[in-house]
């Protein structure tokens, strides 16, 4: 069985991946690193519910270190920019480089971001996030795929009423809570 890094924006984004790596002989190892939630009983209880998603499976969980004042410093002039836009790009740089990181630590030659199956997201920001978190780490490969295709999406809803997640009604950060908007088409 192969392994794979999988940074965990939440479990409801997590569950259907998950289950795809199960099912084709990949055993991911998660990692929950957001410190672009906020406030922080909103991070605590995301991690929570991801934490006990992966117990229940069996899985491993890393729970990286909340810093939301430094995720503030590095998208400090971004604050105005709407969903989708420079704030959402450089918040996935911060994870998908922190989670290559990790995996050349751990000596996990894979990971991928459940970030590319929430309809909230931008696939393009997040592929260019990925592939640029790797561009120092020729031992460290991004795997780069649209978590929303071939059912998953449908597989996502199922799982959150199956597991009954907790389903935040925001992004995360402070200014996508105050700029909640309808979620764009699921393509």
């Amino acid at each position: 069985m192969g392994t794979l890094l999988l940074h965990a924006c939440c479990a409801p984004c997590s569950a259907a991946v998950i289950e795809w790596l199960v099912d084709r002989d990949v055993r991911p190892v998660l990692f929950y690193f957001n410190p672009n939630i906020f406030p922080r009983e909103e991070y605590d209880r995301r991690a929570m519910e991801c934490t006990r998603h992966a117990t229940t499976l069996g899985l491993e969980i890393i729970t990286g270190e909340y810093d939301h004042a430094a995720w503030l410093a590095a998208v400090t002039g971004l604050e105005r920019e709407p969903e989708r836009g420079a704030r959402c790009a450089r918040c996935f740089e911060i994870r998908t480089r922190a989670t290559a990181l990790l995996a050349r630590e751990r000596g996990i030659g894979l990971f991928a971001t459940t970030l590319a199956s929430s309809r909230w997201k931008d696939l393009a920001q997040i592929s260019a996030a990925g592939q640029r978190a790797v561009t120092d780490l020729p031992d460290v490969t991004f795997l780069d795929r649209n978590w929303r295709k071939g059912g998953l999406d449908e597989r996502r809803r199922a799982l959150l009423a199956r597991y009954d997640f907790y389903n935040q009604s925001y992004c995360g950060c402070e200014f996508s809570a105050t700029n909640r908007v309808s979620p764009p088409d699921r393509g």
